[in-house]
């Protein structure tokens, strides 16, 4: 037997970014139904990324990727505070290890004071190396407000204030199909108990599934859809006792931000991601990458050992442009876009989504605006 349900809003992806959306609109006073196609929140892009809370530095003026990160770091400080999620402000060195780089340097402190994520100062080798001994550059920037957050724990707080908000999740519940009505939309649900679900507004944030998603959504036009890419990403922990206080990143390579130092709540070291593109969502470790790592690192770490590399995770960015093509920009499309009342769609939602993802959810929640609906 299906059953039928009724909501004010319906959720799309319990990530990082869907229950933060969620929870805002709960908070709001809407009733919000997450719909989460696996077991538990966050299995996808929220629990296999570098749990990094950026600055801002990368991206063009403008656009949302600049606009929602500073202001969602911010926000997310804010929060990880209020709530007890644990968080550190850590800082970032960006090191240039050739001349060429310095060039690219340059331009980052530029982006940095156009999107408004302050000033980076210069630093010359031997200040590097006040901060960190073990790093070889020609030169470097800082970029004090970038930190690092437990993701999981930052999930675990979104759900608890949307659940007190009277908001609920739906486990193994995928969204098979979405007509839109004089009403809203009717959704047909799938998993273990199938449903049909009526709602005024639905949002669609199923990460890496997005694009495929959207493309279920009646009279939503296929052709104005982007295509769904998938880059995998690789990370070696560093075993033993980190020789980082800080996060380090090599200037950024197409795709990616480069293979860098990121460390986690404990203080222990890892590099990655790199960029392999593949056909579709798979996490298999390629252990052929280690050379490629060892050689990139060994640019800023000259000194690492490459015993203590030992394969961690893999994570898959949800790509909407290419290789070889421009990096895009999120892709947050509401009924200015396409139409079609009460409909949200966020595709492209990479790096620097968890950053931003507060920010975000306070964009969707005013492309949505006021309940309209009865």
């Amino acid at each position: 037997m299906i059953a039928v349900m009724d909501f004010r809003t319906v959720v799309v992806g319990a990530g990082v970014v869907g229950l933060a959306i969620a929870r805002a609109l709960a908070l709001a006073g809407r009733e919000v139904l997450v719909l989460e196609a696996e077991a538990r929140f966050g299995t996808g892009i929220s629990s296999r990324n570098s749990e990094v809370i950026h600055s801002g530095i990368y991206y063009a003026p403008g656009s949302l990727k600049a606009r929602l990160c500073v202001t969602g770091r911010e926000q997310l400080y804010a929060y990880c505070a209020e709530r007890g999620v644990p968080h550190r402000q850590v800082g970032k060195l960006i090191v240039a290890t050739s001349e060429a780089d310095v060039a690219t340097l340059k331009r980052y402190r530029a982006l940095a004071r156009a999107n408004g994520a302050g000033e980076l100062p210069w630093l010359a080798p031997s200040e590097v190396g006040d901060l960190e001994p073990e790093v070889s550059c020609v030169r470097a920037i800082f970029a004090p407000r970038t930190g690092i957050v437990d993701s999981h724990a930052l999930m675990l707080a979104l759900v608890g204030d949307l659940q007190a908000a009277g908001g609920q999740v739906a486990y193994r519940s995928p969204l098979l199909r979405a007509l839109a009505t004089t009403e809203g939309f009717t959704l047909q649900v799938g998993g273990d108990e199938p449903a049909s679900v009526d709602c005024a507004d639905l949002v669609n944030c199923a990460g890496l599934a997005a694009p495929a998603v959207a493309r279920t959504i009646e009279p939503l036009a296929r052709q104005d859809l982007p295509q769904a890419r998938f880059a995998r990403g690789h990370y070696y922990g560093l075993s033993g006792r980190s020789p980082f206080c800080h996060l380090v990143y090599p200037v950024a390579e197409a795709a990616g931000l480069g293979i860098h130092v990121t460390l986690d709540l404990a203080g222990h070291a890892r590099f990655g991601p790199d960029v392999q593109w593949i056909d579709a969502i798979d996490y298999t470790f390629d252990e052929s990458r280690r050379d490629s790592f060892r050689d990139s690192i060994r640019r800023y770490y000259p000194a690492l050992d490459e015993r203590r590399l030992q394969p961690d995770y893999t994570g898959v960015r949800p790509k909407i442009s290419g290789p070889g093509e421009p990096a895009a920009d999120f892709r947050i499309d509401g009924p200015n876009i396409h139409g079609i009342p009460g409909l949200v769609n966020l595709m492209g939602i990479e790096s620097p989504g968890l950053t931003a993802a507060l920010s975000i959810a306070d964009y969707v929640s005013e492309l949505l605006g006021r309940p309209s609906r009865a």
